[in-house]
């Protein structure tokens, strides 16, 4: 394994005077590791940048899902179970997976500053809102995990929101996706298709959030939307971190599908 690239992204790093510099220059030296390509000073701003954005967001992904698991008191084993999933579906490295460990068990502490995190993940996203919906749903999500959402987990989830700006009202959208996805991804049948019924229809509508009052045009500009604001590569490009890509790539699929089957009762 080459370290060159890491030592070099940690000297960087720490010459921009602060411990999040060191870990984006490691960061950065492990794309340089990979890559084995040198890059423009204009082009390493850049992804210097994208790396700040990526590192905030993983931290606050995983440490604050692990605060949100511990607010009941415990941590269940379907919350532990979520952790591992997301953890799955980054496809993270052995070095990345026990970082992500890491920031969990940090989340867990008594001593927890969440206003602190959320307020560097909001800093280094540049209020991005599509990034900013992403880990919404991901928190949501795990306040979700084992069933049913206590009191001390709606308090986290409001005060997450308004410590990021995003309306409740979306909040409110989010859950009835959530839910509409879930009953969504039980009644695929064996090619991927939703099963015909009226039940699959009416969670189609809400995983495009709109009414089966809705014209078809409103439809296409909801599904346009969604698929724009969802979009891997779009996603990627604001900061999102690659590994993070098959769950942009699952939303897209569900968007896309629940669209084809309105689209398919329309005719």
């Amino acid at each position: 394994m080459k370290w060159w690239g890491k030592l070099l992204g940690g000297a960087l790093g720490y010459a921009l005077g602060d411990l999040i510099g060191a870990i984006i220059g490691v960061f950065l030296g492990h794309q340089l590791d990979r890559t084995r390509s040198i890059k423009s000073d204009d082009v390493g701003f850049n992804r210097a940048s994208q790396g700040r954005t990526q590192v905030a967001f993983f931290a606050a992904t995983f440490s604050v899902m692990g605060h949100i698991s511990k607010s009941d008191g415990r941590v269940s084993a379907q919350e532990i179970q979520l952790a591992e999933q997301v953890m799955r579906q980054m496809r993270l490295e052995k070095e990345q997976r026990i970082t992500a460990i890491e920031h969990f068990n940090q989340g867990k502490q008594e001593n927890f500053d969440l206003d602190e995190v959320l307020r560097d993940f909001l800093h280094e996203c540049n209020g991005k809102t599509a990034l900013i919906q992403m880990f919404v749903e991901i928190q949501l999500q795990a306040v979700y995990a084992d069933g049913n959402k206590n009191s001390n987990e709606e308090k986290i989830l409001k005060h997450i929101c308004a410590a990021l700006g995003y309306p409740e009202v979306l909040l409110a959208q989010l859950e009835s996706m959530l839910f509409a996805s879930q009953r969504s991804r039980q009644s695929y049948s064996s090619n991927g298709a939703y099963a015909s019924s009226s039940t699959a229809l009416e969670d189609a509508y809400k995983i495009i959030g709109v009414t089966e009052s809705a014209t078809d045009d409103e439809v296409k500009k909801a599904y346009r939307r969604l698929m724009s604001q969802n979009h891997p590569d779009k996603l990627i490009s604001k900061g999102l971190p690659e590994e993070m890509i098959e769950i942009a790539t699952n939303k897209t699929q569900e968007i896309q599908k629940a669209y084809d089957l309105i689209s398919e009762n329309r005719k």
